[in-house]
């Protein structure tokens, strides 16, 4: 196995199987840095920085701005607190990487959503997938999003004394009742909170999660008048609504409705225009799923403003399409050798991705294959139908193991098998609690050779280079 391509600041790990923090504890030191000349070792605590408690990493770039941090470090061999001085150069980095960005455990949702996913997970789903978080420093730091219906007076004015922005905030609608029955009887407290930071000018990103017949139609229009008049929005993203088998109460979608997802493409083109016209920006971003399922095209690259949302599957279709032109172009020679080798090893490449990547992943092995002059099939998508969770789930991020071995034949000898790192988190598990190590051996036995990594264009082009020692 190769693994390649792997980049953990690339998107926002889920239900890792590490246990929540209860402090600063330090992972690591790098040599020779202010730290480590002043004695701090991984293992210990930080527990203040000049004077001030440390709840999480914002704290710590905040407190320890300066050349010099003064420092109660605690010292479990020891179990005491010991003062320590740190000196840096301007520039100079102090050189503690922690175990975690939060030091005081995760703030958890308060709310009752409708659609939430956490609520449609199979009963024995481990413990980690259903703690269900909305912790606003999670929506700077890593670009989650949040309700802000959690976050207290002191915290608002933090976000904004601290310039804690882009700040990710699931909005959903905007009349007082269809909010409250969307999300539960705090849902007011978020729109308080949100005014308050859209006044003072902090930026925000938006999501709206769109529930056919629930805030969509006419709400979702006076949602999207709403946003329209607050210029600290910098983006808003509607997806749609998704459900599993085990959901209580959907079990229709988008997904299932041609008709009504043009329809909200057609809602939502006004604003697009409007937006394009009067800030130059589209503004108003549709998850790629309503292209898909409105039979419509994908918009070109210039309707993204740059793929801001791109992580919350805005724009991740058009960004593959173009990528793979681009690659097929400007790595041509590669692409060229790679195949060649592939046909010396007599090696096929079967690259797994989720059902609604299909068509992207066809038209990147039809491009390599046509680019190439290829007639034999030596590059082929293989899509995961997602039955442990059913319903509608369809991404390649939500793939687990058993589906994946479930569906791929006894016998592999002679295939290269390229998987998507993202159905793993960072501990390397998938979502029904397999191992990336165990997975891989499978496929191994069966005869694969396997690699691992991002599953983008330029990423498997890599990946492949470097197996194959090119």
């Amino acid at each position: 196995m190769a693994p390649a391509g792997d980049n953990k600041t690339s998107r926002s790990d889920y239900a890792s199987t590490k246990p929540q923090a209860d402090g600063a504890w330090v992972a690591s030191v790098e040599p020779e840095s202010p730290a480590y000349d002043a004695g701090i070792e991984p293992g210990m605590r930080i527990c203040s920085v000049n004077g001030a408690e440390l709840h999480d990493i914002i704290d710590w770039r905040w407190e320890a701005d300066g050349d010099v941090a003064e420092l109660e470090v605690y010292v479990p061999e020891d179990d005491e607190v010991y003062g320590a001085t740190l000196y840096r150069e301007p520039g100079q980095d102090w050189g503690i990487d922690f175990t975690d960005v939060l030091f005081d455990g995760i703030r958890t949702c308060v709310n009752a959503c409708q659609f939430c996913f956490m609520a449609m997970l199979p009963e024995d789903a481990r413990a980690s997938l259903t703690l269900r978080d909305d912790d606003y420093r999670l929506s700077f730091l890593q670009g989650n999003f949040v309700t802000l219906t959690n976050v207290s007076d002191e915290e608002v004015q933090r976000i904004i004394d601290c310039r804690l922005e882009p700040m990710n905030v699931s909005l959903h609608a905007i009349s007082p009742e269809v909010r409250r029955s969307l999300i539960g009887r705090n849902a007011q407290r978020g729109i308080d909170v949100l005014e308050r930071l859209l006044d003072a000018g902090i930026e925000v990103h938006g999501q709206i999660v769109l529930c056919a017949g629930i805030n969509d139609g006419e709400e979702l229009r006076r949602t999207l008048d709403w946003v329209e008049s607050k210029p600290s929005f910098t983006s808003m993203a509607l997806v749609p609504m998704g459900y599993t088998k085990y959901s209580r109460r959907f079990s229709v979608s988008f997904s299932d409705d041609r008709e009504a997802s043009r329809l909200v493409v057609e809602l939502v083109e006004p604003y697009q225009l409007r937006a394009r016209e009067m800030l130059g920006i589209t503004r108003f971003q549709l998850s790629d799923e309503f292209y898909l399922d409105a039979d419509l095209p994908i918009p070109p690259a210039s309707t993204y403003d740059g793929y801001p949302q791109f992580y919350d599957g805005i724009g991740m279709l058009r960004s593959f399409l173009d990528e793979t032109q681009e690659l097929s172009v400007s790595r041509l020679g590669e692409l060229k050798t790679i195949a060649e080798c592939l046909r010396h090893r007599k090696l096929k490449v079967r690259i797994l991705g989720g059902e609604a990547a299909l068509g992207v992943l066809r038209d990147f092995c039809e491009t390599w294959m046509r680019v190439c002059g290829l007639v034999e099939p030596l590059f082929e998508p293989f899509a995961v139908r997602n039955d442990y969770y059913g319903g509608d789930v369809n991404v390649t991020g939500l793939i687990v193991s058993c589906d994946l071995l479930g569906q791929l034949p006894a016998d592999l000898h002679g295939e290269l098998v390229i998987i998507p790192d993202l159905m793993f988190n960072f501990d390397k598990f998938t979502l029904d609690g397999d191992t990336q190590e165990r997975m891989v051996a499978e496929l191994e036995q069966r005869g694969a050779e396997v690699i691992v990594c991002q599953t983008t264009p330029n990423c498997m082009v890599d990946a492949l280079a470097a197996y194959l020692r090119l």
